[in-house]
């Protein structure tokens, strides 16, 4: 009798996922050294542990990673692209943008903490976070007080891949609404280059000109891409 038991365990040793000692191993790694241990696309199978149980996530999340680029651009990607990786469901997307929304409500938060002129590099990862890597245009305003900290984080319209209709009147009026005496202008340019358009400095030069005489102030025009940032204040266009 006992050595049919040895028999059978050992048989079921052997029928075991080799996965199963791969997921004990990798969350090992991240428990002990943390995630500069970890190439992305093993975080990527971190993640997709706790969305599927079973089965071996490294070839998803190397997927993942071909089709999209980095782990960021994974976890920001739109629900319907990542459906397209084989592998990917609802449970799956599901957990990515729960990585997403933490992430971006982190760096909201160390925005909200102090003056968003002292704290500028905040104020850039936030909106890399929040927006570079959309597949449209988003168009972001930051409201803030007197004392230039952050009242509100609008996002005001959502356009094509090229263009954003904004509206400055609209703009202004919201700012006056809230009491701000300052607003940052945020958009994303889904090409990945951030350089201002004409269209982007003129519609920039708009807003200052509905928004100074009624004393609100534009601290700068902020366009995020994935290759990078740009700031009109700090290029000199405004």
């Amino acid at each position: 009798m006992a050595a049919k038991k040895r028999e059978r365990d050992e048989g079921l040793a052997e029928a075991s996922p080799h996965y199963l000692g791969h997921r004990k191993r990798l969350r090992g790694r991240f428990r002990e050294a943390g995630t500069d241990a970890l190439s992305d696309y093993e975080l990527l199978e971190l993640l997709l542990f706790h969305a599927q149980p079973r089965g071996d996530m490294k070839p998803i999340a190397k997927a993942l990673l071909e089709k999209f680029g980095s782990f960021a651009e994974v976890i920001s990607a739109p629900e319907k692209r990542l459906a397209e990786v084989d592998g990917i469901g609802e449970a799956s997307i599901t957990g990515l943008k729960i990585v997403q929304a933490a992430a971006s409500r982190l760096l909201r938060g160390e925005v909200k903490k102090r003056p968003v002129l002292s704290s500028w590099s905040s104020v850039l990862d936030y909106c890399r976070t929040a927006q570079a890597f959309a597949d449209r245009e988003q168009f972001r305003v930051l409201f803030l007080d007197k004392r230039n900290q952050l009242i509100a984080d609008e996002l005001q319209q959502i356009g094509t891949v090229d263009h954003t209709p904004v509206y400055p009147r609209e703009v202004v009026k919201r700012a006056l609404e809230l009491s701000a005496t300052a607003i940052i202008l945020v958009h994303n340019h889904p090409s990945g280059d951030p350089t201002p358009s004409r269209a982007d400095i003129q519609m920039t030069q708009q807003i200052i000109a509905v928004a100074n005489p009624l004393g609100i102030s534009v601290h700068d025009h902020i366009i995020v891409g994935k290759d990078g940032y740009a700031s009109l204040k700090g290029l000199k266009l405004v």
